[in-house]
Order: C-alpha cells, then sequence, then structure tokens
C-alpha cells in the first residue's frame, strides 16, 4: 500500500474506537513477537499478559469482542468470548442478571 501512494488514506473503521483499537493492536503486536520455538517462559508470559489484557471493565470487554469479531482476530475473538463464558461459569440465572445487569422482565 506504501508503494502505490495509499499511506495517507484512511481506513474507515466504523465499529472500532480509537481507545479498543490501541487495545486491539496491542494484543496483536504483543502476540506476533511470540517466537515459534516452543518457549515454556514466552508461553507463560503471553498467558499472564493475556489474563492482564482481559481483565477490564465490562463494556471495554464487550467492545473488544466487537472489535474481534468486526476485524476477523480470532485468537482475541477467543480469548475475550472465553472470558465472559468464564463470568457466567457456576453461576445461576439470577447472579448471571446482576453480574450483566439484565432485567428479569420474564412473567410466567
Amino acid at each position: 500500500m506504501i508503494e502505490d501512494d495509499c499511506a495517507d488514506t484512511s481506513i474507515p473503521l466504523p465499529n472500532v474506537t480509537s481507545k479498543i483499537l490501541v487495545k486491539v493492536i496491542e494484543y496483536c503486536k504483543r502476540h506476533v513477537e511470540v517466537p515459534k520455538a516452543e518457549d515454556k517462559t514466552t508461553e507463560e508470559d503471553l498467558k499472564t499478559f493475556d489474563a492482564e489484557f482481559v481483565n477490564v471493565d465490562q463494556s471495554i470487554l464487550f467492545d473488544l469482542i466487537l472489535a474481534a469479531n468486526y476485524l476477523n482476530i480470532k485468537s482475541l475473538l477467543d480469548l475475550t468470548c472465553q472470558t465472559v463464558a468464564d463470568m457466567i461459569k457456576g453461576k445461576t440465572p439470577e447472579e448471571i442478571r446482576k453480574t450483566f445487569n439484565i432485567k428479569n422482565d420474564f412473567t410466567p
């Protein structure tokens, strides 16, 4: 693209805010820098990074899910969806409603 003089052209990302895009780029950079070799230390560091990366407010986590889906970043989508699944696991419906601020509008 740079060779075609397209470097100054913007790429529209209507579903991704700049704040979330910064987080997505941070994630991608960290995962690209991982060597291909099976290095235990590197794998441990990456797991620690991932755990800290998804330790954010729900709104940011949901925006990361939307961005990962929109940008087709499967590993980030898997990580963020697994985080939400872990938030749900083992909870009663009432606890899930409370966690995600879901109004119970079911009337039997």
